[in-house]
Order: C-alpha cells, then sequence, then structure tokens
C-alpha cells in the first residue's frame, strides 16, 4: 500500500524549493494552496487534511534549516520566506545520478533504461525535472536525495 502522506509531502517539499529558488533572494508569502491546491475547509471552518499537511511540511523544512522565514500567517502562509544558505549549497550541487539511472528521464540511450547521461545536474534541474515529469518516484529519489545531503546531517 502506498504511503500517500508521503507522496504529497516529497512533491510538496519539490514544489517548495523550486518556488523559493525561482524567486531567490527576494523574500516571498509562501501560500499553503499556492503549493498544495486551493483549501476546502470542512464544515467547521477546518483547513482539510491535505492543506495542514502542506502547512507542516513548510515549517518542517524551516526546521531542518533548508527554508527561513519571518513569521506565520494564521495557519496559511509563511512571510518573508526564502532559501538558507545550506539550500542554495545544495541545490546547486551536482547529483549522483546512480539512483536516477533507471529513469529514462534521465537515459540517453533510448533502448536501454539504464544509461546514465555525460552531462551532471544539480539539484536544482533534477527536482524540476522530476516535477515536469510528474512521476512520484522520480521526486521521491530527488527529495530523497537533498534530504540525505551531508550539509543536513
Amino acid at each position: 500500500m502506498a504511503d500517500l502522506h508521503m507522496t504529497d509531502f516529497y512533491r510538496d517539499t519539490a514544489r517548495i524549493l523550486v518556488q523559493l529558488y525561482n524567486h531567490f533572494p527576494n523574500t516571498i508569502i509562501l501560500y499553503a494552496d499556492d503549493i498544495s491546491g486551493p483549501n476546502t475547509p470542512d464544515e467547521f471552518g477546518l483547513p482539510s487534511a491535505r492543506f495542514q499537511s502542506c502547512f507542516s511540511t513548510m515549517l518542517w523544512l524551516a526546521e531542518t534549516g533548508l527554508i527561513r522565514y519571518a513569521t506565520t500567517i494564521r495557519q496559511e502562509a509563511l512571510d518573508q520566506t526564502t532559501l538558507s544558505r545550506k539550500a542554495l549549497v545544495i541545490l546547486f550541487s551536482p547529483v549522483t545520478l546512480a539512483v536516477a539511472a533507471s529513469d529514462r528521464h534521465f537515459s540517453t540511450d533510448t533502448n536501454t533504461d539504464t544509461a546514465l547521461p555525460d552531462v551532471s545536474l544539480t539539484h536544482i534541474e533534477w527536482l524540476r525535472t522530476a516535477l515536469n515529469s510528474q512521476s512520484s518516484r522520480l521526486i521521491e529519489e530527488a527529495v530523497q536525495t537533498i534530504l540525505a545531503h551531508p550539509l543536513l546531517n
């Protein structure tokens, strides 16, 4: 059985990092609904579980030191949000593509799924490729590689 909450976490993490990278060095208001989709509160006005998970992912990324923010806006957004120095270094660094060797998005030979590309992708390029592919497995691998980076340990 797939852990859908983890699939959502990886997708949210990738979207958050790419969005902040695209606005760097400017700080932005990072809205949870820009990442997870519109919030559909329940009959009591509480945010949906999906929306709450996205907001929690944003806070968790701040706790791990990948993003910085000044304050929360209710439980909807983070104000004055930007990537941390640590995140920038990780996103600029090249990816070891052995993890993604079997993915055809990185294949240079159309007859085999195991050919590695001749170019070295950075983590930000891998995140963008993963998001564009809409492959949950590729997004998961890209985010896991970032979270396992030695700078975070």
